[in-house]
């Protein structure tokens, strides 16, 4: 259990490290109002764990290391598509539709409500 912590740990400090560095690259090159960033970390993030899911279904190890860490310390968007797409392919369409509208509508209503919070406890 050890072994597979420390996996997850390095991958995700790894996946977090190379976000914040692509994030600072960007701001550097681009001063548009699309957070180009999140974007560029999401669909390469999607891009990777599609590719990494492909290649390491077999081993244990390297996905603890690569997905669960290193796609999840880059952004957690790839884990949400990847999931998606498996409800997607079980033929499960209600679901999938309802996990991602989910995901999205009450995220935006847990930030609000974090927010609303945020301001009451600082008044």
């Amino acid at each position: 259990m050890l072994r597979q912590l420390l996996l997850v740990a390095l991958g995700g400090a790894i996946g977090s490290a190379l976000r914040y560095l692509t994030a600072l690259l960007l701001a550097r090159h681009y001063t548009g109002s699309i957070p180009l960033a999140t974007l560029a970390v999401n669909l390469v993030g999607c891009f990777l764990i599609g590719l990494l899911i492909g290649l390491c279904s077999d081993t244990s190890h390297l996905r603890l290391l690569f997905i669960t860490g290193f796609c999840g310390g880059f952004t957690t968007f790839s884990t949400f598509t990847a999931e998606s797409y498996s409800m997607f392919r079980e033929g499960a369409y209600g679901l999938a539709l309802l996990y991602i509208a989910g995901s999205v509508l009450i995220g935006l209503l847990a930030l609000w409500l974090g927010l609303s919070l945020s301001r009451l406890l600082a008044s």
